[in-house]
């Protein structure tokens, strides 16, 4: 009778491994995220979500409902043979690899992108597909070696791609760019992947099928949720065609009622409403908090993509990058003193005001669910000058770093980030963060 009250779940990660965990029959989807922590080791996911494949699309589970719930009847019988299926995916994808804290979680989000950039088909950003497939090479093999054949086409570009300018091009021309990252880091080599598929227009995007007819059986439209917005793509003789692409701030509110879906972009883009279809309430229910969690990530963290892309830019300067080779201890000391602990999610807590939600927890078939967006954009943060910010000037000049740091608390939440990563980037190079 005990054996029947257990349940066994897979959990499929993106390269390839599987994690098994036993759990009882009314356990809730963090449940069997505590275990997948626990099994690798982390902390914390941050990015990535446990998601059920649900009528051929991924919907990511709400942890606090019963897993019941995603495998109905199938998991009230039970089975001690054949176990129930959960997939770790990419929840929201982010626009600087420095965002992600943990070294494991950034190799998953890593694996996924390459497979993304696979299946990608912005056929206009062909040079782009160059460059991700010359620092996935020095992710993976390091440094060309000339003397060897040693990469597939097939691993690194898209199957059009190839067809277009065939193995033969692809082979001679992908070393050239390769070569000009000999001497780059395996995790420097990721960092740019990252950020240079943040680029691509559909990659990092998580994608769900939509009808623009309630009596069609055939979804021709995507709804695309990316980190700044929202995209609309229509399928035309198998390829995608980009009709709308929404920043957050465009975007006036979302509507559900049952399977019915309404986009209502603010006035001054004198748009119509937008109306599509899920295939059903249950869908609508998951797409719309997905849609509102990943708002609400933006918000919270745009300070800290603004301040990394502030030092991003400022890579050019050899000042800069001594910034990255400064004494780990001592930096460790003056991160923890100055308890720069927080996580991603924690990364802009003062900015949580800035947005206001309306949204009405009721999905019955005949109940209108809808949440409005309203976004203040946030104060400029500019560092044009490195001196006007202390631990910067510090780093840069070779000032002493024993003394107090004194930094104004409306700096802590835009560096907490990227000062973590520093500490973290350097930390790999010899004892995992893990």
């Amino acid at each position: 009778m005990r054996t029947l009250q257990k349940r066994q779940v897979c959990i499929l990660l993106p390269n390839k491994q599987h994690l098994d965990c036993t759990v009882r029959v009314r356990a809730r989807g963090h449940e069997v995220l505590n275990s997948v922590l626990k099994q690798l080791g982390i902390g914390e996911l941050q990015v990535f979500g446990l998601a059920v494949l649900r009528d051929n699309e991924y919907l990511f589970l709400d942890l606090e409902q019963k897993l019941s719930k995603y495998f109905g009847k199938r998991w009230k019988r039970g089975s001690s043979t054949v176990p129930f299926i959960l997939f770790l995916r990419v929840q929201y994808y982010v626009e600087s690899g420095w965002l992600i804290l943990s070294s494991k979680v950034q190799q998953l989000y890593y694996t996924e992108l390459r497979q993304k950039v696979l299946q990608s088909q912005s056929r206009h950003q062909e040079a782009l597909y160059f460059q991700l497939a010359a620092s996935a090479l020095q992710a993976d093999v390091g440094d060309l070696d000339e003397d060897r054949h040693y990469f597939l086409p097939e691993d690194y570009f898209p199957s059009w791609l190839i067809k277009r300018r065939g193995r033969d091009f692809l082979l001679q021309h992908c070393p050239v760019l390769h070569v000009e990252l000999r001497g780059v880091s395996r995790n420097q080599a990721i960092l740019q992947f990252i950020k240079e598929a943040s680029s691509l227009q559909d990659g990092p995007v998580t994608f769900y099928r939509m009808r623009q007819d309630k009596k069609k059986l055939r979804s021709s439209t995507l709804l695309g949720v990316a980190p700044k917005g929202v995209h609309i793509y229509q399928e035309v003789e198998g390829k995608q065609c980009l009709l709308y692409e929404f920043s957050w701030t465009d975007i006036d509110r979302f509507t559900f009622q049952g399977s019915r879906f309404e986009i209502s972009a603010v006035g001054s883009l004198c748009l119509p409403k937008l109306v599509y279809y899920t295939p059903s309430t249950f869908h609508s229910k998951h797409v719309l908090r997905h849609l509102s969690d990943s708002h609400r990530l933006h918000i919270n963290n745009r300070d800290a993509v603004s301040y990394i892309q502030h030092l991003e830019d400022m890579q050019a300067s050899r000042l800069y990058r001594e910034a990255y080779i400064c004494d780990t201890t001592r930096l460790t000391h003056r991160l923890q003193s100055n308890s720069l602990t927080s996580s991603m999610s924690s990364c802009s807590v003062a900015n949580e005001t800035t947005t206001a939600w309306t949204i009405k927890e009721d999905y019955e078939e005949d109940k209108v669910t809808e949440f409005e967006l309203y976004v203040d954009e946030p104060e400029e943060f500019l560092v044009d000058n490195p001196a006007e910010v202390p631990w910067l000037a510090e780093l840069l000049h070779g000032a002493s770093a024993d003394g107090p740091l004194m930094l104004p608390s409306s700096y802590w939440a835009a560096v907490t980030v990227e000062m973590k990563q520093v500490l973290k980037r350097k930390a790999d190079e010899g004892v995992s963060v893990d």
